[in-house]
């Protein structure tokens, strides 16, 4: 026979388990943000184009257009 003694009960406590709930409510938060504009001004080549007229007075003889015409003439009559 096994001999069971009557031993009373004993209570221990451990320290606390420590259990988070988050909860998460929304905060308006303002932010400002400046926004700086720089203009950059460049300048690029537009080509524009001018025109210059001159006039001149040649006379021209027609002594000399009927001697060219007989030499060509007689070119043509050799070949």
């Amino acid at each position: 026979m096994n001999f069971c003694p009557d031993c009373p009960t004993q209570t221990i406590y451990d320290p606390p388990i420590v259990q988070y709930e988050n909860y998460y409510h929304p905060q308006l938060v303002n932010v400002v943000q400046n926004i700086e504009t720089v203009k950059q001004h460049h300048c690029c080549p537009v080509y524009q184009q001018h025109f210059t007229h001159t006039e001149k007075n040649v006379m021209v003889s027609s002594m000399k257009r009927a001697k060219r015409a007989k030499a060509s003439a007689k070119k043509r009559s050799k070949k």
